[in-house]
């Protein structure tokens, strides 16, 4: 049977086949484990002009807060907004029902203001991207 399958790598997937992963995979955890329940996340911080200048994208889903992206513009760091931004997400995620929050980094200087946030290392991964380490960190909430 399996000399019948086309295997493709691709760059240019469409969109339709993303989807359809997407829901596939969706459809067999759900069997497995139960809905995700996942919901998009946001912080988004503005200045008095109305410029975004920092921000936080995630998600919660089963019961956990992922920090996907967490973006601070380079005249607003350094004055604790990463700590400020992360307890508005999980203060959410709490509002949701999570009881756990993760995120990772390669940056050092992110790293320290995540542990200083409460968040502790649980896995790394070294030379990711070369010359740095990609540590994963976690956060009971």
């Amino acid at each position: 049977m399996t000399d019948e399958l086309d295997i493709a790598v691709t760059a240019t997937p469409e969109a339709r086949e993303i989807e359809a992963i997407g829901a596939g995979l969706a459809a067999y955890n759900d069997a497995d484990v139960g809905p995700a329940g996942r919901q998009a996340l946001a912080v988004l911080v503005h200045d008095a002009a109305g410029a975004l200048v920092a921000g936080i994208s995630g998600y919660t889903a089963w019961g956990w807060l992922y920090v996907q992206w967490l973006w601070i513009a380079e005249g607003q760091r350094g004055q604790g907004l990463a700590g400020r931004m992360l307890a508005a997400a999980e203060a959410e995620a709490r509002a949701r029902g999570c009881h756990g929050a993760y995120i990772d980094t390669f940056n050092p200087v992110a790293l320290r203001a995540y542990q200083r946030a409460g968040y502790a290392p649980f896995g790394e991964l070294a030379e990711f991207p070369k010359g740095r380490v990609r540590t994963f960190l976690q956060k009971r909430l």
